[in-house]
């Protein structure tokens, strides 16, 4: 079944201890940048990650994806695509953790 998910509006202030949020994605999960936007039909290349939650009732955290600009910052629910990696955008559970 495909993903639903919505852009956070207002994030640009949110920082992470990666220097990036792209450097965060992929340190976390992501790996190397994807060639395409996870748009589910978008062939676009992603110029951004963006700050997502899942389209649910029983999901909401915050997590992370690469979009292009266009799909960036749209306000409608998006369809992911089914390789698409949601990174946790949490920083204390990932690059903000104490050891």
């Amino acid at each position: 079944m495909p993903m639903k998910v919505k852009n956070i509006r207002g994030t640009t202030d949110n920082t992470c201890q990666c220097g990036s949020w792209l450097e965060h994605w992929k340190k976390f999960g992501g790996g190397s940048i994807p060639d395409y936007c996870s748009e589910s039909k978008c062939t676009s290349k992603p110029t951004a990650v963006a700050h997502v939650q899942k389209d649910s009732m029983t999901d909401s955290s915050w997590y992370i994806i690469p979009l292009c600009d266009m799909h960036n910052h749209t306000a409608a629910s998006l369809t992911i695509s089914d390789g698409a990696r949601l990174v946790s955008a949490n920083v204390s559970q990932t690059c903000g953790k104490r050891t």
